[in-house]
Order: structure tokens, then sequence, then C-alpha cells
């Protein structure tokens, strides 16, 4: 008798979080760049996710759903229930012989090295890079992975940059690659794309984004991320002029034993005119940031965080302190 592969499995994640920032003591609501964690001055849930799994040899699917901060923040332009898909997609394999799939649906981003789930990253919080590139995309994704799992390769097309639903009275598609190539257990080099307009036809403004990183793990307790960012749009409709932005950000993280780490992170944005981060400063938005956090592992599934942040933004520092609870299940 043939053996039965399938598998299903329902698991969630919930990650409840305080946060104080000592520029803006008398507000609840952290500046409009900022997805997660962005709420201040009260007990707010970020994330909180029930997800269903199903694997077998030909076909894979996840639907999870989501509600808390980040979810208000980072669906606010879709429509009704669709809000609360986290992810919903479906998976073809194409090759018995080979590792080549098609995905469709709500997919997580292929752009970047942070996630949502924080529990995945290095830091509480996540950078403004991060913060302000797709967490999720909604589309079809061809992807190939090479038999000793050195590459990977993905050709996506988009219903723009981190959409659902295509904003009213756009008709072009959105492009986008991502490859990954693992020269060794310890190092993980990522490349991706993203190409299109997102904007109505009427006022269609191409964009050109690339984010390159890199993950080395050093040793045991010490692991490295490093992410550059680079993008430009047009101008307006049919204009040779292009508005550019870059982003960079260093993440070191050290582990003293299994139920403690630390981590710092140094970061810069430039958003001259405005693309990404409208501001009412003439000059664009300019960020230097820096944070240290320390990890508590309570259960292996369950982590009490701390971070420490200052963010310089327009020469004045804004410092933050955050303290959050992340468990797996």
């Amino acid at each position: 008798m043939a053996q039965d592969n399938r598998e299903m499995r329902i698991g969630g994640y919930a990650e409840i979080y305080y946060q104080h920032d000592f520029a803006a003591a008398k507000s609840n609501q952290r500046p409009n760049f900022i997805y997660s964690h962005n709420r201040n001055n009260e007990v707010s849930l970020n994330l909180g996710m029930v997800k269903v799994s199903y694997r077998s040899e030909g076909v894979r699917a996840d639907l999870a759903l989501g509600v808390g901060s980040y979810m208000s923040a980072n669906y606010a332009a879709e429509p009704g229930v669709l809000k609360n898909i986290y992810e919903g997609h479906i998976g073809v394999r194409l090759s018995k012989a080979h590792e080549l799939w098609l995905d469709l649906g709500v997919l997580p981003s292929h752009i970047g090295a942070e996630s949502a789930e924080g529990v995945n990253c290095p830091t509480l919080t996540r950078s403004i890079m991060a913060e302000n590139s797709p967490y999720f995309e909604t589309g079809a994704k061809l992807s190939y992975q090479t038999r000793n799992e050195k590459w990977q390769m993905a050709l996506l097309a988009l219903n723009g940059w981190q959409r659902i639903q295509r904003i009213d009275g756009n008709t072009t598609p959105a492009f986008g690659h991502q490859l990954i190539y693992r020269p060794s257990d310890r190092l993980i080099l990522n490349s991706s794309s993203f190409v299109g307009n997102d904007q109505p036809d009427s006022t269609r403004q191409m964009r050109y984004f690339h984010n390159l990183y890199g993950q080395y793990q050093w040793s045991e307790k010490i692991n490295f991320t490093a992410g550059f960012d680079v993008g430009a749009q047009q101008e307006s409709k049919g204009s040779n002029t292009y508005y550019q932005w870059y982003t960079g950000a260093l993440i070191v993280q050290y582990k003293f034993h299994d139920k403690m780490a630390i981590a710092g992170r140094t970061e810069y944005y430039k958003d001259r005119h405005g693309v990404i981060i409208s501001t009412e400063d003439s000059k664009g938005m300019e960020s230097f940031g820096t944070s240290v956090n320390v990890d508590y592992q309570i259960l292996p599934n369950l982590v009490w965080r701390t971070e420490v942040k200052d963010l310089v933004l327009r020469g004045r520092q804004h410092w933050s302190a955050l303290t959050a609870l992340a468990v797996r299940f």
C-alpha cells in the first residue's frame, strides 16, 4: 500500500505588548510610518493569528486569519473581511522530479528579512525598512529550488504593493523576482525586486524597487543580518524624472544560552520626496535609529522581550521603551 503523506496542522501566534514613547507621552498612536507595535501608552495585541496548513506531495495550502494593531494598520485599505486575511494561498507542484511550485493567493512577502511574527526576528520591533516595504502580497508565484537546496528562485505577478485587492482604476499587474543563495549552512544571500504601478491607470507612476539582504551565523551564539533597499518612482505619469528613496539596517544578535539573548540594531532611512513616507517637512523623511533588546525564553513556545529604541527624526530624538510577550502554538 502506498504511504499517505498528507498532513494537516492547526497552529497560531499571539503577541501582547506595552509601549511608551517619551516624545509622544499624551498620544496613543505612533508615527504614520510605524505599522507594527504602533499603539502607545496602552496594553495592545500586535498580532493574534490562527493558521490551518495542509501539505501533501503535490499540494500545499495555508489559511490564516488575524487580528490586532498590526492587522488594522497594514490592511487598512482592504474592504470587509479581507482586512483579517493574514495568509490565504494554495500551491500546486508542477513536477514530480523537481521542486517546481505554483502558489496563488495572499502570500507572505518575498521582500525583506523581517517577519510580522516577532519570534522569527532577532529584534522586538521591526526596522523602518521592513515597516515600509510589503509584509504580504497577492498574486501568483512560480518558484524552483535546486536539489542541493543552495539556490531558490521565484517569479511573481502581483496585484500591487502590499495589496489584496488592486486599487480602483488600476489594470496593470506588478511583477517581482526573488533569488536566494545558500553557499553554506551559515550564510544566506537574498535579492528581491518589485516593478509596477500602484496608482490608478489615469495617474500611473512606475515604481522600481530592489531589496538585498544577507544573514550570517558567525557561531552558535552570534548571528548578523544586514539589508539595503533602494527604490525609484516616476514623478508623474509619463515623466522622465524619478524620485528615489533608500534605506539600510544592520542587526546583531548574541545568545547567552538557550533561554536568553540580546540584539542590537542600527538603521537609516531617506525618502527626500515622500514617495513611501510623507511628511510636512520640505526636506522629506530622514531618520537614523538604534535599538537594543533582551529576550528571555520562559517556555519553548513563550518568550518575554524588552526593547529600548531611539529614532532621530529631523534632528529630534524619539526614545521609546517596549515590553512584549509572544507565544506560538
